[in-house]
């Protein structure tokens, strides 16, 4: 036999926190970059990358080449930032 239990709240009800002003502003300048910009870098770092490998110079391609993945996600963070918005309550929907 399955139980099931009911959740109570503890008190802690109330409009969720909000954005700082520092995570608005950053927000609001990130938006304006295309996401075409975050792609097409990260694809030029990983032809850098491949090229200074074949160059010979193996630990500079490394280096390079692990920056396609910060630079990739910093682009994921920016199309967030433009589809769901900064702050859901500053908009007046929620």
């Amino acid at each position: 036999m399955i139980e099931t239990m009911s959740r109570t709240q503890t008190g802690t009800e109330g409009p969720p926190p909000s954005e700082g002003k520092v995570a608005k502003t950053i927000e609001k300048q990130t938006a304006k970059v295309p996401s075409d910009i975050f792609l097409w870098a990260a694809l030029s770092t990983m032809g850098m990358s491949l090229f200074l490998q074949m160059s010979g110079n193996r630990h500079k391609g490394l280096l390079l080449g692990q920056l396609t993945a910060p630079i990739l996600i910093l682009g994921l963070y920016n199309k967030l930032v433009k589809v769901a918005g900064s702050d859901i309550m500053d908009q007046g929907i929620a």
